[in-house]
């Protein structure tokens, strides 16, 4: 049995690149890999009873803010010790502190394989962009969840163009589907009848630029309500916003939920208005769910919807347009939305079904581990 060890900064608050780790580490385990998941910090939460369940070991390091903090070098040191005790043969790290950490324990614990995934079309700061770049021959392959982030990280320096492959985020579509009843109930509950629910889903940050979609939603009809899933450092300017733009009984701020699948299938229509992306986990959701949605027309999120086919495309930061598009999809029937959520979802079991995805990555994994049949302290040649 192949084992493989994901390894993510921590799982304590939860946005696309951890849900990506868990579904996999989930899905490898009941393909009968030996799988386990790392996090740089934190104790795990919910998620790690989640994999426990699952049969996947989750273990933490211990640290504050990854290699970088006093204390770094212990969590070096601890996942070192692991590495040797359980001999992983795959390393598959995701995001930019856990794959600095996986790269460089490489030189004290050799290992067969090394993965990084890039979740963003951000490149960062010029030191992250340096330290990628200059530990790059530590890695066997990088991966990008787009093609927008591939081309991006490219760009940038981040990687070499050889090294690179764009191996997109999964979604489980027989999970992530409608339901009528869950969304009667659910609209029921909420007391509605003829208004028009919009679902919004993310951390409550700047990226996500939920002031634009506020802004958005005060130009709308009476009839619309926005839900808002998610926490952050935001949120008492967005609350204090929302009320100076006399929205306090048409949006109502959710905070973290747990249970993001009801509310897209209560919905009318999932709407994005992030200042960019890399794969919007929330999309491919909403897509599976036959949910159609309105996204601003950054990389990553144009990889998902098809312009007036299975969504509609605004202009980033424009509330205005971002309002006339949230607006034309109130506009269209509803036998229209419905087949556009149809759409949708086909496009989303197509191209991003987590059980495609899962062959994708085993098929990677045989690769490279063909490939590199020893433990060793650098890449072989792609």
């Amino acid at each position: 049995m192949s084992h493989i060890a994901l390894v993510i900064p921590g799982l304590d608050r939860i946005g696309g690149a951890e849900r990506q780790v868990i579904l996999l580490a989930k899905g490898l385990r009941k393909r009968g890999w030996r799988v386990s998941v790392i996090a740089l910090s934190g104790a795990g939460g919910d998620a790690a009873v989640e994999l426990s369940a699952a049969g996947v070991n989750f273990t933490t390091l211990g640290m504050r803010k990854g290699p970088a903090d006093p204390r770094g070098w212990s969590g070096w040191v601890r996942f070192n010790r692991w590495i040797r005790q359980q001999a992983p043969d795959v390393i598959h790290a995701h995001l930019a502190h856990a794959s600095w950490l996986a790269r460089g324990s490489r030189l004290a614990s050799p290992v067969r394989v090394i993965v990084d995934t890039l979740h963003s079309s951000a490149t960062g700061t010029w030191g992250r962009r340096v330290g990628y770049r200059c530990s790059d021959w530590l890695a066997d392959r990088v991966t990008a969840v787009s093609r927008a982030v591939g081309d991006a990280q490219r760009s940038a320096g981040v990687v070499g163009a050889g090294k690179i492959v764009v191996l997109a985020n999964g979604v489980n579509v027989d999970t992530w589907k409608p339901d009528a009843e869950v969304r009667k109930s659910m609209r029921r509950e909420l007391g509605f009848e003829d208004e028009f629910l919009w679902l919004a889903a993310g951390r409550l940050e700047s990226v996500k630029d939920y002031t634009t979609l506020l802004g958005a939603t005060a130009q709308l009809p009476q009839q619309a309500r926005l839900m808002i899933a998610g926490a952050g450092p935001l949120e008492g300017e967005l609350h204090r916003m929302s009320a100076h733009l006399g929205l306090e009984n048409r949006v109502r701020f959710l905070g973290f939920e747990p249970d993001l699948r009801r509310w897209m299938q209560a919905a009318d229509g999932f709407v994005l208005s992030s200042l960019w992306e890399g794969l919007p986990m929330g999309l491919l959701e909403a897509g599976a769910c036959a949910l159609p949605a309105v996204a601003t027309d950054v990389p990553g999120s144009r990889e998902v919807i098809v312009d007036g086919t299975t969504g509609w495309l605004s202009a980033a930061g424009n509330a205005t347009a971002l309002g006339a598009a949230m607006a034309r999809a109130m506009q269209t029937q509803p036998q229209e939305r419905t087949a556009m959520g149809e759409r949708a979802r086909k496009h989303v079991v197509e191209h991003f079904s987590l059980e495609s995805v899962l062959d994708q990555w085993e098929a990677l994994y045989a690769e490279l581990l063909a490939r590199n049949p020893k433990p060793a302290r650098w890449a072989h040649e792609s």
